[in-house]
């Protein structure tokens, strides 16, 4: 499945896909301390309940870059309801995807083989990231690679 990379991996600052200017737009710049796990990006073709595409977190050992298409296998969702500023609550939860070209995790093809700690840093990451900007998440039950793919597929 393809991906469109928003952020990449190890970057502070936030970058969004512009619809108007069809461009990447600097959207922030994350608190010291803190960058992305791993690429970020989105799934084209779906739509959140926050009304943009679903988000996916791709993990490899590579870098990609805001606009960068990668073809990504999904082992996996992270399910979460976010709440804005303790009023608004809606379903934003992270697939996981693993880079096709990938040799570190070439054999990962659903989410529980993952190692927890891998997880729950993730998690971590997500969490500390909205509540540095008033942002709450609560993580719901993960997804394995099936029922991700069962999801998407419904969402679609």
């Amino acid at each position: 499945m393809d991906v469109v990379i928003e952020t990449p991996k190890l970057s502070r600052q936030k970058y969004a896909f512009d619809k108007a200017t069809k461009l990447f737009r600097l959207k922030k710049v994350l608190a010291p301390g803190l960058v992305f796990p791993f690429d970020f990006g989105f799934i084209p073709g779906t739509k959140g309940e926050d009304g943009d595409p679903l988000d996916i977190l791709v993990l490899s050992e590579y870098q990609g870059f805001p606009g960068c298409i990668m073809d990504v296998r999904i082992v996996g969702c992270l399910q979460a309801t976010q709440t804005t500023g303790g009023k608004r609550s809606y379903r934003n939860d992270r697939y996981i995807g693993i880079l096709e070209q990938s040799s570190e995790y070439d054999r990962i093809m659903s989410l529980e083989e993952l190692p927890d700690t891998l997880i729950d840093s993730i998690k971590l990451f997500f969490t500390t990231y909205l509540q540095a900007e008033g942002k709450s998440i609560q993580w719901e039950e993960n997804l394995n690679a099936r029922l991700a793919m069962e999801k998407l597929n419904g969402e679609t």
